[in-house]
């Protein structure tokens, strides 16, 4: 499938922004870059690729700062490689995006303390995890072990009952939309993700209840129609089931494709959604 020019557009400006990431690029000086209006790239940006020309930045940049970090750079120089200008600001970034300060993210979370759950569904025992900032783990069949090796350097410990009220509203909200009485389900979340995978993850949140996309649609939704495997790679590596519905995504021939949790329950969650 041929792409059409804003598709084009689009893709080359993703490209250039992840190249550019540490610098200042206004909404005005992309506009002028690809050669359209600030309205025009804002919408059709947004539309295609799920973030706004600024969210993608700002994932490029904690991608970059990521990457810093995991090869031993000094923070102070990692956060201001990455453009950061202060760092007030990569703290303030940090903290809605990675959930953690960037040296605890290089000493693998360290110290970061780690609840769970386990929570019983027609469709089998969820394993749920969550820091202070949200969900980090939520995973049919797991075990205390599959989190421990998610999050090896973390301290985990086990909730409780009766369970606190946050987790109870959790729990409430994954009851109401898998027995289909909840349209929508936003729960807060606390992830480690490329930019690529965040843009990924970010569509499949859009995808409605009980309608599916090939891999080969969210690629080229996202902008990269080219990158249809390294989408079920990002499906294969969702780390929270149903929040991230990665069970949505089919082959384009109408085959289920891979899912992490199995097959057979993959069709289920599809058949709940379709009939609910």
């Amino acid at each position: 499938m041929t792409a059409s020019p804003i598709e084009t557009t689009v893709r080359q400006l993703c490209q250039y922004i992840e190249e550019n990431c540490q610098s200042t690029l206004s909404l005005a000086h992309l506009a002028r870059h690809a050669g359209v209006s600030p309205f025009h790239l804002q919408r059709n940006f947004q539309s295609l690729i799920g973030l706004s020309p600024r969210q993608f930045q700002q994932a490029c940049r904690l991608q970059r700062l990521k990457a810093n970090l995991r090869q031993g750079a000094p923070a102070a120089d990692a956060i201001f490689d990455a453009g950061y200008g202060s760092l007030s600001r990569v703290y303030e970034h940090t903290n809605a995006y990675l959930g953690m300060t960037p040296i605890e993210y290089r000493r693998g979370g360290q110290g970061l303390t780690i609840s769970y759950a386990t929570l019983e569904t027609p469709f089998g025992p969820l394993l749920l995890a969550a820091t202070d900032r949200g969900l980090c783990f939520l995973q049919f069949g797991a075990a205390p072990s599959a989190l421990q090796a998610e999050f090896p350097a973390a301290i985990l410990q086990p909730v409780p009952r009766p369970y606190p009220e946050q987790l109870n509203l959790w729990i409430g909200s994954l009851r109401a939309y898998l027995a289909g009485h909840r349209a929508q389900l936003e729960l807060p979340l606390h992830l480690h993700a490329t930019a690529f995978q965040m843009r990924v993850w970010r569509y499949l949140q859009t995808i409605p209840r009980g309608q599916t996309r090939s891999y080969s649609q969210v690629a080229a939704a996202i902008g990269q129609p080219t990158a249809a495997r390294a989408v079920a790679r990002a499906c294969a590596t969702n780390p929270v089931a149903i929040v991230i519905p990665c069970h949505r995504v089919i082959r384009g021939s109408g085959h289920l494709g891979g899912y992490r949790w199995g097959l057979e329950r993959k069709q289920a969650l599809l058949t709940s959604e379709i009939s609910a």
